[in-house]
């Protein structure tokens, strides 16, 4: 049951409704943290949520919007820079998913998934690919070096 958010209080709300995690359901938050610029105030309104919506979960990712700019430069719009977090988001995840449904060297049903991510905690997501000699090194350092996380 993935808990996708804009801001921990959204994401609380919708995992108390279902307490998912009551039912021994795999249950995975996305959240984002406010922006710097949003004031202290929103701040401390996000991280109360995240120490609550953890207790709800059995693994946490969370993305801080103050990363966006890493990733942004001057004639990067908003939008676009969202699209850019969406899109980790979506290969993270499709990585997942690929390793239980495609064939390939590495094959896992959903049960391996569920032992590794439950009770897990906060967790972070990246992807990355290389090519020659060193690719394992280099794609693991792609994937841990991602500039939203």
């Amino acid at each position: 049951a993935p808990v996708i958010a804009k801001a921990a209080r959204e994401a609380r709300a919708a995992v108390k409704d279902r307490a998912p995690k009551e039912k021994k359901i795999l249950t995975v938050g996305v959240v984002t943290k406010p922006f710097g610029f949003e004031g202290v105030r929103r701040m401390r309104i996000a991280e109360l949520g995240l120490e609550e919506l953890q207790k709800y979960v059995d693994t946490l990712i969370v993305i801080p919007n103050q990363n966006l700019f890493r990733i942004a430069n001057e004639k990067t719009t908003f939008s676009d820079a969202f699209k850019l977090a969406d899109n980790v988001l979506h290969i993270g995840i499709r990585g997942v998913t690929d390793l239980m449904v495609m064939p390939g060297l590495i094959n896992l049903d959903f049960a391996d998934i569920e032992t590794v991510m439950s009770e897990m905690g906060k967790a972070m997501i990246g992807t990355g690919e290389a090519e020659g000699e060193d690719r394992a090194i280099s794609a693991a350092e792609a994937a841990i070096s991602n500039p939203l996380l």
